[in-house]
């Protein structure tokens, strides 16, 4: 994917589907990358929201669950998609991020033995539910996982927003409003997501899977507390992001009781190449 005068262009060297909101401001230098969920399950309602002015609402992009994206402003141009927001000192991110929706239901309700969204109160099919404790709170609850096909052209289109416009950090609307928003939640997996969008990750990088049941730890040593219970299964697929004696750093690219976005300690020679 290419970016020319702001606008979004594919591998094709085609701009994809441009509809541009009325919700938006002037003309600024986007410095962060912020991901949302549309907390709504179609691409049409969101595109239809984007457009309606009494929305006050919108983002430069929407991507559906097919990895279908709709641009809805260039990406020199403020979007409202942060609201009351604040990061390392700075305050209303709208002024100073680029947005992008991933249509995703986020956290569902349950109704008798179904899961639904709230919001357009469609059924989400139980094997796209997770049941998981968001970073910012304390008790369980479902969320909509979200689709392959997605997640890889979000990822594609993030590396090629930080790279255009030397970008400082990919965030959540989770870490810039974390009382009010719950968005991308943990069905998002943020840091593998944001490594491979800031060039963090490359074909250098080390993969591997454990060789049994391995503890992981908050720190390089067997007196640091574990982070999981029970351990890492066998076969857990990592990677290695640093190295510290006989003890590594990994990502875990699995979600592991319930938990996603894993970093921690294990014992490397517990570790296999793949």
């Amino acid at each position: 994917m290419q970016i020319k005068n702001h606008l979004l262009f594919d591998a094709n060297d085609k701009q994809v589907t441009f509809k541009a909101t009325p919700n938006k401001g002037g003309i600024y230098v986007p410095q962060y990358l912020v991901m949302h969920y549309t907390a709504a399950t179609t691409a049409a309602s969101a595109i239809s929201w984007f457009l309606t002015p009494i929305a006050q609402a919108s983002a430069h992009l929407v991507i559906a669950q097919d990895g279908t994206i709709t641009q809805f402003a260039p990406f020199n141009v403020v979007t409202w998609h942060a609201g009351k927001s604040e990061w390392k000192g700075i305050s209303g991110l709208n002024q100073f991020s680029i947005g992008i929706e991933l249509v995703n239901g986020g956290r569902l309700r349950q109704s008798g033995d179904k899961w639904t969204c709230p919001v357009d109160r469609c059924v989400v099919p139980n094997d796209e539910v997770m049941l998981a404790t968001h970073k910012n709170e304390s008790v369980q609850s479902a969320w909509h996982e979200y689709d392959g096909r997605q997640m890889e052209v979000a990822a594609v289109v993030a590396a090629t927003l930080v790279q255009a416009y030397n970008l400082k950090d990919v965030l959540g609307h989770e870490d810039i409003s974390p009382i009010r928003k719950s968005d991308p939640g943990p069905a998002f997996p943020m840091s593998s997501f944001r490594s491979r969008a800031m060039g963090r990750r490359d074909e250098t990088i080390d993969e591997y899977v454990t060789s049994g049941e391995l503890n992981i730890r908050s720190g390089p040593g067997t007196t640091f507390s574990t982070l999981t219970t029970p351990p890492l299964p066998p076969a857990t697929p990592v990677v290695v992001l640093k190295t510290e004696s006989t003890w590594s750093f990994v990502d875990v690219q699995a979600t592991v009781n319930g938990v996603m976005d894993l970093e921690g300690w294990v014992a490397s020679k517990f570790l296999v190449k793949k």
